[in-house]
């Protein structure tokens, strides 16, 4: 990977919690819905492996889950905001993150830069936009919405290299490419990116297949508007 200099105020952090959960069923606006977005702190070492941490696991594969998203990370300065916004403590997993964590601004991070934390290699791959089930954990249907405003999503990571890791652990962040879209960026580009955008994130192999799926249909739909004649590709 090509990396440039890595910002001294991003090259390192700390893993506060690890959060896991299973799927449970929850009663919500009169039906019964399955959902593991209640993650909850464990102690000593956690697996990271294949597309999950051991113990953690996710309702709806289709949209939640696979090798782009196999570990969520939120930071505590993000936490500490939505305190205040909420006046309410949030606690470690309230998101649904199986890693909380500090001294790394996830608004900042780059899309495809590369963390060792104990004796695994994850990797970021894209910001989280919530579906109703974060509705669901809060308790209020529109505080999507509300997270989507605030453009603090977190960070999906890949596991890389497949090893352990633990509250205490120290977030090195060893490689990060020259390309400088960030999570914030990918996560802003919702629900109308401009040309440029769409260009950048389709030109930046890091960038998760499904986002990139998403950017070349945004550029046909933009293209069959203005009437070009150019053939939309066959996504």
């Amino acid at each position: 990977m090509t990396s440039d200099r890595i910002d001294a105020s991003q090259n390192s952090g700390r893993i506060e919690s690890v959060n896991v959960g299973g799927r449970q069923a929850i009663e919500w606006a009169g039906r019964v819905v399955e959902t593991a977005i209640w993650k909850h702190p464990v102690t000593g070492r956690v697996s990271a492996t294949g597309v999950n941490l051991d113990g953690d696991d996710q309702a709806d594969r289709r949209v939640h889950g696979g090798p782009d998203k196999a570990i969520y990370a939120y930071a505590t300065r993000d936490c500490d905001w939505w305190s205040q916004q909420l006046g309410t403590d949030v606690e470690p997993g309230t998101f649904g993150e199986n890693l909380t964590v500090s001294g790394i601004d996830l608004t900042r991070a780059v899309i495809g830069e590369q963390w060792r934390i104990g004796t695994t290699v994850l990797q970021v791959t894209e910001p989280r936009m919530p579906c109703y089930k974060l509705g669901i954990r809060m308790g209020d249907a529109t505080f999507v919405d509300r997270f989507e405003q605030a453009r603090r999503y977190g960070a999906y990571l890949r596991i890389v290299a497949e090893g352990t890791v633990a509250a205490g652990d120290t977030i090195e962040v060893i490689a990060r490419p020259g390309h400088g879209l960030t999570v914030t960026d990918l996560g802003a580009a919702l629900p109308r990116p401009g040309d440029d955008l769409i260009a950048r994130i389709l030109a930046i192999p890091d960038v998760p297949a499904s986002w990139r799926d998403w950017a070349e249909r945004a550029r046909s739909r933009r293209a069959r508007r203005s009437g070009d004649s150019t053939p939309a590709a066959d996504v």
